[in-house]
């Protein structure tokens, strides 16, 4: 009883009754996955509503109540720019590639994974392509899967109200996180997924929006003013210029790298794959809208919480040190409301995390099953082993990320940055055109694909570009559309068998 010792009774009932709704959710799914379809993609069966939240709940992880808050609190509005940069990019990937890629996958032999779509989208024999993703894949999932473990380590610290300096403790916190998402990933697949992660968005909007109402409700006397006389960064006293501003001190590279954050979406494989997942184009349309009123809600409030949190705190005379900054929606949540509703808000962080992490272990693990052990180890095995060599893969990867969680060296939001960084680069221009130019090629795609993660990883852990300069998805993006145009135009142009598929997929109802 040690580590939950000092924790608040009602608070932990809470927790453990949203935990036995998603554990349950995937026993119910257990044995619904006959084959590897069923178990990555869910058949293909999603409806708009499942598609929408799942895919937007997946999106947003603990960054979006811990990390983009805790952001705002230290430095203000000009967070602003981070959030209209993802809802640019989650408006567009709606836009122009949740419907094309939705037909494409189907029509080139009814892929399941973007490395699977990627060879047949060329129809070729050659595995490199799906070898080169593959690795992608997980190398930065492994880095943003360890962001999710953190978080929810965190989390638990706070909410039980354990001792930060017993490191025993602090490193049950992560595991224990980390058991409960693989537990219902390992027995559900992509169903107990997508279903979960309706519920987690769910709950996520209603928490973050209730948040920011009770925090204004809270502090005394609460006006605009309190917020334009606030300290840029927490322990500057006097220097209250640029916290309401969302462009005092932001130069154009600061902005840039913002907005950038848009070209992440368009090579983020766990929400490409819940647009593979949807029952039918025609359903594509309704949970477009519901995704973007979701973004720019959960987004808007994201950063309110971060600003309305510190002045509320400021208030009550205490002050977040660094290390604690993105604690501060937990922070006022216990201090905000009665214990059991404290609870099932706190949990709100927790779906946040688990909505991502999961997503990305089935995606990693269909990496490692589908377009490395398939292709390369043994390509003939039956549903019944892949779907066992799936769940293995599924528990390796995570505890390959929770031990790298154990000994965080960066902030929640440095480490999904990085990721982020990464994905978008590798994969996003590659997305793009294998959906709009018949004349991409399969060498082209994968130049741009190496190019792309290359730059970034360069960009930030060699040359510590990403703070100075820009972030490291713009070089890494140009750089990938660059290699693909070129070595496509330079390699011999596509066959008339794949022109006319490309074609075929365009026409698709």
């Amino acid at each position: 009883m040690g580590f939950f010792a000092n924790a608040d009774v009602p608070i932990l009932i809470a927790f453990l009754c949203y935990l036995a709704v998603m554990l349950g959710i995937g026993f119910y799914f257990t044995n619904k996955s006959k084959k590897m379809s069923d178990y990555f993609l869910a058949g293909r069966s999603l409806g708009s509503w499942v598609t929408a939240m799942s895919a937007q709940a997946s999106d947003m992880s603990g960054w979006l109540l811990m990390g983009l808050p805790g952001a705002a609190y230290a430095t203000g509005m000009g967070n602003y720019w981070i959030a209209i940069g993802l809802a640019i990019g989650t408006i567009l990937n709606w836009m122009f590639v949740a419907k094309p890629l939705r037909r494409f996958t189907e029509t080139a032999g009814d892929s399941i994974t973007i490395p699977e779509y990627l060879q047949k989208r060329f129809k070729a024999d050659s595995p490199v392509v799906r070898l080169v993703c593959a690795l992608v894949i997980f190398i930065f999932f492994l880095v943003y899967t360890t962001s999710a473990f953190v978080s929810g380590g965190k989390l638990f610290q706070v909410v039980f109200n354990i001792d930060s300096t017993n490191e025993v403790y602090t490193k049950m916190a992560v595991v224990i996180s980390a058991l409960i998402i693989i537990t219902y990933t390992f027995m559900g697949g992509f169903n107990a997924v997508a279903w979960t992660d309706f519920i987690q968005g769910m709950l996520m909007i209603v928490a973050i929006v209730a948040l920011p109402i009770g925090l204004i409700n809270a502090t005394e006397n609460f006006s605009w003013d309190m917020v334009t006389n606030t300290a840029k960064i927490v322990g500057e006293g006097a220097d209250t210029s640029g916290f309401a501003s969302m462009f005092d001190g932001r130069g154009a590279n600061s902005i840039i790298s913002d907005l950038a954050w848009a070209l992440g979406y368009f090579g983020m494989p766990h929400i490409l794959v819940r647009f593979m997942a949807i029952k039918d184009t025609k359903s594509v349309k309704k949970s477009a809208i519901i995704a973007i009123v979701w973004v720019l809600i959960s987004l808007t409030a994201a950063v309110l919480i971060g600003i309305l949190g510190r002045v509320y705190l400021d208030s009550q005379g205490i002050v977040l040190g660094t290390a604690d900054q993105e604690l501060i929606f937990i922070r006022v949540v216990k201090m905000l409301f009665p214990s059991f509703l404290a609870g099932i808000f706190l949990s709100a962080v927790l779906a946040s995390i688990m909505s991502t992490a999961d997503s990305q272990l089935l995606v990693t693990a269909s990496a490692v099953v589908n377009d490395f052990y398939s292709v390369i180890v043994k390509k003939e095995v039956s549903a019944k082993k892949q779907m066992w060599i799936s769940r293995i893969a599924v528990i390796v990867i995570s505890v390959i990320a929770c031990i790298l969680a154990l000994n965080p060296n960066d902030s929640i939001m440095g480490i999904v940055s990085n990721a982020w960084a990464g994905f978008g680069a590798a994969f996003g221009p590659a997305i793009i055109l294998s959906l709009y130019w018949k004349r991409l090629t399969l060498r082209g795609t994968v130049a741009g694909i190496i190019g792309g993660a290359a730059t970034v990883l360069v960009w930030d852990n060699i040359l510590g570009l990403s703070s100075t300069v820009v972030y490291s998805i713009v070089p890494g993006f140009i750089v990938s559309i660059l290699l693909t145009v070129i070595v496509s135009l330079i390699d011999k142009e596509p066959s008339k068998e794949v022109q006319d598929m490309f074609e075929e997929a365009k026409k698709a109802d």
